[in-house]
């Protein structure tokens, strides 16, 4: 069987430690051994700070994502939309309007009216 040894600590830090012992480890020593192990294996100080916690991470992702929503529905509407529009209307092919071609000058013969005839009644009757 291993020694052990006391080490005094305050009651509240020794309380805490306790409960926290309990909720994720089988025993003390095995919590303790693997909190030395995490600082050791990844060089970093108790003391330090890790950096930004998730929440603050989902916060400025959720910012950086709606300012990218915000420049994109810019660009579609000073750029995209009018490219689209010109592009379209240059591809788009209208009827031409029918007209006869102009080849000669139809020109209908009009008999002169007559303002005078000849009787067709040939008894000079009046």
């Amino acid at each position: 069987m291993d020694s052990f040894i006391g080490i005094r600590f305050k009651k509240e830090t020794a309380k805490r430690f306790q409960e926290f012992s309990r909720t994720h480890f089988k025993s003390h020593t095995e919590a303790l051994e693997t909190m030395l192990d995490f600082f050791f294996y990844n060089e970093i100080s108790p003391k330090e700070k890790l950096g930004p916690t998730g929440r603050t991470i989902e916060a400025s992702l959720k910012k950086r994502i709606n300012a990218v929503i915000a420049i994109m529905r810019d660009m579609e509407k000073t750029q995209t939309k009018p490219t689209v529009a010109m592009i379209e209307s240059l591809f788009q092919t209208s009827e031409p309007s029918k007209k006869p071609l102009i080849l000669e000058k139809k020109t209908v013969e009009e008999k002169p009216k007559v303002r005078f005839q000849e009787k067709q009644n040939h008894t000079n009757e009046l």
